[in-house]
């Protein structure tokens, strides 16, 4: 940070609990998620139309989490990173060749990498989740407000990753102690191991699911809500929680006395100071705090899928023009006649779909391309705003369009309690 600076301040995108923040690396602009959970930068989905030089490389093998095997990737030292007028000369990052390393399709807009401890380590961290603005705060410069709003709870630093101390209750069992991961590159609420000999039991109400991608593959596990989870003094009831299979865990290191991870849904809920080198963090609810736990009521998975031309009419019954939409999506229209519009959208699909789903029990497939929902069409939509269509609350019907096999088909459910016996 330039000298005598007291802070950098950035505006963040949240998509889907996750902090999207710009970053150029030597010269090129790139868009990365902030992931407490990383060591070190990672660079993956470079297309053809980016284009990036990186320094002094060599060949190492990484490993994450995911039913995969180690893969590949390119170790390079000597990076300028810039973040605003933050700038390092001097960073290492890795760069992963895998194609099925993207996690662009289903966040909705180009994501090229994650970015982790090399930032937390450097500044006293605040992130502002209600404002969506992150200030890097010049550690020297930094004081400490007293509020009787927030919190200052003690942080640990293990192998470059952060954890926080809580409790969690299930069932009727008095508050466990955990020790959890704070971990922002993860847009879930809250990951436990099974652990009986702690008392983190699977509650009974629970059902198997899909939960994310590592980079070593995808994660399952039990979907399930804990009666409470606290932190500090802050609880939240009825909380959102999953067991992932310790499979998916095999190709990491000891766990050592870790009990699980805390993410982006919970995370969301408040506003932080991290402070890596004083082992501290403070935490403030924000308005988000009491919000609903999001659930996949619908049982649907959806990702973009390339691209497709849509046609719209901009011309009355009448036959006359009324002029411009200015609700179109898509940069690219081509116009015919002057009264159809050809937009080139984003195409959405099924890209997942849980048994005994209500989505799955109506007929839809993966695979199936997304045109409307309850007479809605999509394009007009951004990803996570198309699937809070989906599942918007028990009880309600919801009419879905889907394209198959150049056929178009209308679906119908009614969405349920993922927890109904």
């Amino acid at each position: 940070m330039p000298r005598h600076q007291k802070f950098q301040k950035v505006k963040f995108e949240l998509i889907n609990n996750l902090i999207i923040i710009p970053i150029e690396i030597n010269g090129s602009d790139l868009t990365f998620v902030l992931d407490s959970g990383v060591s070190k930068p990672i660079l993956f989905n470079l297309s053809g139309q980016d284009s990036i030089s990186i320094n002094n490389v060599s060949e190492v093998t990484i490993r994450g989490l995911g039913d995969g095997e180690p893969m590949k990737a390119l170790s390079s030292m000597g990076n300028t990173f810039s973040l605003g007028d933050v700038k390092n000369f001097s960073q290492d990052l890795y760069v992963v060749l895998d194609k099925n390393i993207n996690f662009s399709p289903s966040v909705g807009i180009p994501i090229h990498g994650i970015l982790g401890y090399d930032l937390f380590r450097d500044f006293v961290v605040e992130i502002n989740y209600a404002s969506k603005y992150i200030k890097l705060h010049n550690p020297e410069l930094y004081e400490y407000k007293e509020s009787k709003k927030s919190q200052t709870l003690p942080l640990s630093i293990i192998k470059r990753k952060a954890y926080v101390e809580g409790t969690v209750l299930i069932k009727d069992s008095a508050n466990i102690p955990v020790k959890l991961l704070v971990d922002t590159g993860s847009s879930d609420a809250l990951w436990l191991f099974h652990q009986p000999e702690k008392g983190l039991e699977i509650p009974e109400k629970n059902y198997e699911d899909y939960l994310g991608r590592g980079l070593s593959g995808d994660i399952f596990g039990k979907r399930t809500k804990v009666n409470g989870v606290k932190i500090g003094d802050f609880e939240l009831k009825n909380a959102k929680a999953a067991f992932p299979y310790r499979e998916f865990f095999g190709l990491m290191e000891n766990l050592g006395d870790r009990n699980g991870s805390v993410g982006g849904e919970i995370l969301k809920r408040f506003n932080f100071v991290f402070d890596y080198a004083n082992g501290l963090v403070t935490l403030k609810k924000n308005g988000k705090f009491r919000e609903p736990f999001q659930y996949n009521l619908a049982g649907i998975e959806l990702q973009h899928n390339g691209l497709r031309y849509i046609a719209e009419s901009i011309a009355g019954i009448d036959g006359v023009v009324r002029g411009e939409n200015s609700s179109s999506f898509g940069n690219v229209q081509i116009l015919l006649e002057n009264k159809t519009r050809l937009s080139l959208v984003p195409e959405i699909i099924v890209s997942g779909i849980r048994a005994g789903s209500p989505a799955a029990e109506a007929g839809l497939r993966e695979g199936d391309v997304i045109l409307a929902v309850n007479g809605k069409s999509i394009h007009r939509y951004k990803l996570q705003e198309i699937l809070k269509l989906l599942n918007e609350k028990e009880g309600k019907r919801v009419r879905v369009l889907i394209e198959r096999y150049n056929r178009d088909l209308l679906f119908s459910f009614v969405l349920k309690s993922v927890f109904d016996d």
